[in-house]
């Protein structure tokens, strides 16, 4: 239980649901016990009359007094059927205000989750699968919502009724209370041994969910790549191992739950044998009354549903407490890169980079004591071979993650100085991994420009050179593209991405190999227009091609993880290394295609 203290501050957010809620439980188990009451003194009039009856048959009286006893009938019956009526009004507003209020928690708490997961670092999805996260966000929310609503309801309703119905037991008579009552301590070992059997069963059932809906995740995200390679035998074969691993520890827990029924049945047969047996005897010794034997095994049905739902209240809330770990765990996992400015700050775009040092891995670095200086509206290229720290600087530059050592200044303040927020809402990146809404056109590209108007987005399209493809589409830039713009060709995502970049009109602009999948025709017409974007603008190209940086006012060429070269176009071909012998390859291939 100490898991689900979490959800304290939401219940006393609803608190006039919960408690309202528990107060109409308690008047539905209240006039749920009374029809018991009203039977026992009905049958033991019936019995009293039925003998008057007999005395006086054959009498004027007779006739009036079967009458009385007819409409005595009618009226308890009545009475009865009032009492039912209540308990039903009440029990649906008990449904109205917990069931509700579970909803409306379930509501917040997603919610919560949603933003939480939204404040968390980069570093935090390297660490956390996709499919983890829903299942943690789906599936464990509404274990944890069953553990609100149900499972409050029919505790209060389950604590209730024994209250009710054992006083009222004990008010007629305690020893024969005390006889029924025999199997309950029996029921309470019982429980204490299957809550931690159930608890056990309900993470491991967890687990594998949480593992079998990551990689359902993947292997549909990947589905163009599964039907390319004709690997979809071997992948059902892999979901049917582990959707078999679930049903079984799903089977596992289900057996324990199982077991509550029989056991139940069990014990209440022996207090209805007990009500009966040593009831009987004592209506002989004239103890007790007829009366008293038929309440008593009513209040025994009474209590059979309550302690029935034990065992199923009881797996709520064991599942409820493996879900809500998995959630706490989530929440309680802080940000790695905090914003430690709450006010808005203005970028003008000089950036200064003082021996800075990255890695991902401890003991691993990325980038080793990387210096630089980017004067405001200027244009820097990098070049390097895979995995020499090209992406892993442009991430930097966004606080996507938190440097390890040195300094990195915007127009000379510290980068963690600045709101993180205004950092990133003035700076345009395109990541090299390009990703895209499944939605319109319109919409992925004012993504960078929430209030664009449609004409913005045109001329943007223009400049990234995606505007004539776009009015080919059948419903042009209303056209609704697929999941990760799946109908989409590599070169018209990339110049979408970088469209939506340029809607921001920021002071920083990052592109990370936007430009690999589009043709040199299409390269060079963007280029054409990025000169006049880049205006007045820091401008950081990574790219594999040099003839998309050779424009570029300083270019760096990054060799395991350090500056290997630096300087113009002009100036790295005289020094005749790394860049002079990139650019006679490229050079030489440009001459053989063409």
């Amino acid at each position: 239980m100490h898991s689900l203290r979490a959800l304290n501050p939401y219940l006393w957010k609803y608190k006039t649901h919960l408690f309202s809620g528990i107060l109409f439980v308690m008047f539905s188990a209240w006039f749920g016990t009374l029809p018991a009451q009203v039977i026992r003194d009905v049958l033991d009039m019936v019995k009293d009359e039925l003998q008057i009856l007999q005395i006086i048959k054959g009498y004027n009286a007779h006739a009036y007094f079967y009458i009385f006893v007819r409409d005595t009938l009618l009226l308890a019956g009545a009475t009865v059927l009032l009492f039912a009526i209540l308990r039903g009004f009440f029990l649906f507003l008990t449904r109205q205000t917990l069931i509700v209020m579970s909803r409306r928690i379930e509501f917040d708490l997603k919610n919560d989750i949603f933003n939480h997961l939204q404040s968390l670092s980069t570093d935090f999805y390297r660490k956390y699968s996709t499919g983890d996260i829903l299942a943690r966000i789906g599936e464990d929310v509404s274990r944890v919502r069953m553990y609100i609503g149900p499972a409050i309801m029919y505790t209060a309703s389950t604590v209730t009724m024994f209250v009710f119905v054992l006083a009222t037991m004990f008010s007629v008579n305690v020893w024969l209370t005390l006889i029924v009552i025999i199997p309950l301590p029996i029921l309470s070992v019982s429980i204490y041994f299957v809550n931690i059997t159930v608890n056990k069963r309900s993470e491991r059932v967890q687990a594998q969910l949480s593992a079998l809906s990551t990689f359902v995740q993947e292997h549909f995200s990947g589905i163009r790549i599964m039907k390319a390679f004709e690997r979809e035998q071997s992948v059902n074969t892999q979901f049917y191992e582990k959707a078999e691993e679930y049903k079984k520890r799903s089977l596992h827990l289900a057996k324990v739950n199982a077991f509550w029924l029989p056991v139940i049945s069990l014990l209440i047969g022996i207090s209805t044998l007990f009500t009966v047996w040593i009831g009987g005897i004592w209506v002989i010794k004239q103890k007790i009354t007829l009366g008293n034997i038929a309440e008593f095994v009513l209040y025994v049905g009474m209590l059979t549903w309550p302690i029935a739902s034990l065992g199923w209240v009881t797996s709520l809330i064991q599942r409820a407490a493996a879900s809500q770990t998995r959630i706490n765990e989530l929440m309680n996992i802080q940000p790695s890169v905090v914003n430690k400015n709450p006010n808005s700050t203005k970028i003008q775009g000089k950036i200064s980079l003082k021996n800075v040092s990255f890695g991902y891995n401890e003991g691993q670095k990325v980038l080793n004591n990387i210096s630089l200086e980017i004067p405001k509206g200027t244009s820097l290229g990098i070049m390097g071979a895979v995995g020499t720290g090209k992406s892993t600087l442009a991430q930097l530059l966004v606080r996507m993650y938190d440097i390890q050592e040195g300094q990195i200044l915007i127009d000379d303040i510290p980068i963690e100085e600045h709101n993180l927020n205004s950092l990133r809402q003035q700076t345009g990146y395109v990541p090299q991994d390009v990703f895209l809404f499944s939605d319109t056109i319109y919409n992925n590209i004012a993504f960078g420009k929430i209030d664009a108007t449609e004409q913005e987005v045109n001329e943007v399209a223009q400049k990234a050179a995606i505007l004539k493809d776009i009015q080919h589409f059948p419903d042009g830039i209303q056209t609704v593209i697929g999941e990760r713009g799946i109908t989409l060709s590599g070169g018209q995502k990339q110049r979408i991405s970088l469209a939506r970049a340029i809607i921001k009109n920021p002071p920083i602009l990052i592109l990370d190999d936007c430009l690999s999948a589009v043709d040199t025709h299409t390269e060079n017409e963007i280029l054409t227009h990025l000169a006049e974007v880049k205006q007045n603008k820091t401008t950081i190209i990574i790219s594999h091609r040099i003839s998309s940086i050779k424009d570029c006012d300083n270019i760096i060429i990054l060799k395991d993880g350090q500056i290997a070269e630096q300087g113009s176009h002009e100036v790295l071909l005289n020094l005749n290394g790394e860049y002079a012998k990139l650019y006679e390859e490229q050079t030489a291939t440009t001459s053989a295609v063409d």
